[in-house]
């Protein structure tokens, strides 16, 4: 009995770290973590829900860095995202979109 229970503890273990093993980008944290977590809700949607809503859209990334500049509700039943969220630079902004729409999308498959 002991075995089955570890044995399963380990599975589950595995399986928690392997469905989102990647890290988020440099500045993220301290650029928009104060609304956004990797997983559920905060002031914002998460990581894992943005990807979610954005996968597999061919403008996923355009609109992400349009979005991200601007700010605004995009849909969400939370508040609305300041322009720039908390001062982000234009590469940042390129760069948090790329892990949203591609990044975070390949490390779930």
């Amino acid at each position: 009995m002991k075995k089955v229970f570890v044995g399963m503890a380990v599975v589950g273990l595995f399986a928690a770290s392997s469905a989102m093993a990647i890290d988020l980008p440099k500045d993220a944290q301290s650029k928009c973590g104060a609304c956004h977590k990797m997983s559920g809700k905060a002031m914002g949607p998460s990581w894992e829900m943005m990807a979610e809503k954005y996968k597999g859209k061919a403008d996923a990334e355009k609109t992400l860095v349009e979005n991200i500049t601007k700010g605004g509700k995009f849909g969400w039943s939370m508040g609305n995202m300041p322009a720039k969220g908390s001062g982000a630079s234009a590469e940042q902004i390129a760069l948090f979109a790329k892990f949203i729409a591609v990044d975070m999308n390949a490390a779930a498959k």
